[in-house]
């Protein structure tokens, strides 16, 4: 990451998956605070505010997998 974090957005038709393969993600959902590494992930539910607060540095490689919701 350069620093400059990712804005807060919404996705209204699908959830987000986002899993970490490699350095750390921190992750603001709903005002919930996660910082997650290597191997964890989460699942971000349609409609749920999220963003990547400024800041982080470093080498980040993660999966970013959308699904619509029946």
């Amino acid at each position: 990451m350069g620093g400059e974090g990712i804005p807060p957005e919404v996705h209204d038709a699908f959830d987000e998956w986002l899993l970490v393969l490699d350095g750390e993600l921190p992750l603001v959902v709903d005002n919930q605070w996660f910082t997650l590494s290597a191997g964890e992930y989460v699942v971000v539910p349609r409609g749920k505010t999220h963003h990547v607060p400024p800041g982080s540095v470093g080498t980040l490689l993660l999966v970013d997998i959308n699904a619509p919701t029946a």
